[in-house]
């Protein structure tokens, strides 16, 4: 008897991250979802992907809209059994409003989560992109704030975060690091509800990476070339350094390795918020 063939999803990934986390993962899986929102790009790159091997579709679907995330879990289903899960949608301070922050970047991880949560096995992995921007923004104890952050599918989600926050949390780029944080917290409470299975969940934050979103934050941001200089590596990091991350928790070699977020910024928060260095 044949095995099941296992199946791969990586969202957002028309280009930048994502598209370097397809890459990473077209080999590791018998059949392989690209998911993104913009038809033309995944559509291409699950072209240019296919006849390696593996099984590569393009997924349309906008990661906020429930009814079309259940249509993605009803397709993996039909190829095979749920292996990996590389969550890279998303959007930045430049690309929406404080509540798309909130919208797409944490009620979207939740409801990805959801859609796909019936489908975890023993061998299923999920990795979901934060970003350090929570690390180096956020300082001390906000119970209120991570409350509201802890039910991200709740009704109440923006009303609750404002209240918590207050009027700041209008800033897009201050409403960012709050979602992304919300993505760190989320992913440990799926790691508990995903364990009983076998199956895992951790996040990545990545610091300045060169991708086109990267690039647009950084015309508009010139506090980042800032950070860049502040970084112990003293460069911007590239796709393939995140997916190589991203391919390696998802791996079977990180399989006792879930509920904890890796980050990938070349040391920068270790600059700014780690202890400080004696002739420095």
């Amino acid at each position: 008897m044949s095995a099941v063939p296992t199946v791969g999803v990586v969202t957002g990934a028309g280009r930048g991250m994502g598209l370097a986390c397809a890459d990473r993962l077209v080999d590791t899986v018998d059949a392989l979802l690209l998911v993104d929102r913009d038809e033309a790009s995944v559509t291409a790159a699950a072209e240019a992907r296919s006849g390696r091997g593996p099984t590569v579709e393009p997924f349309v679907v906008d990661v906020t809209d429930a009814g079309g995330l259940a249509g993605l879990a009803t397709r993996v289903a039909e190829l095979g059994t749920l292996r990996a899960v590389a969550h890279a949608a998303g959007v930045s301070p430049t690309m929406d409003d404080w509540r798309g922050m909130f919208l797409v970047d944490l009620v979207g991880t939740a409801l990805l989560a959801e859609a796909l949560r019936p489908l975890a096995t023993a061998d299923t992995a999920l990795v979901c992109f934060a970003s350090m921007a929570p690390v180096l923004g956020i300082t001390g104890p906000h119970d209120a704030a991570d409350t509201a952050l802890d039910e991200p599918l709740a009704d109440d989600l923006l009303e609750r975060i404002r209240e918590a926050v207050g009027p700041d949390i209008e800033d897009p780029g201050i409403a960012y690091a709050w979602a992304k944080r919300g993505v760190q917290r989320f992913v440990q409470q799926e790691a508990v509800r995903l364990g009983p299975v076998g199956a895992r969940a951790c996040s990545v934050s990545p610091g300045i990476i060169d991708t086109p979103q990267g690039r647009q934050e950084a015309e508009s941001h010139p506090f980042m070339d800032v950070l860049v200089q502040r970084t112990p590596l003293g460069r911007v990091g590239r796709p393939e350094e995140l997916a190589a991350v991203v391919a390696f928790l998802l791996s079977d070699e990180a399989r006792f390795v879930t509920g904890v977020d890796v980050l990938v910024d070349g040391g920068v928060c270790a600059a700014l918020r780690g202890p400080s260095v004696a002739g420095a």
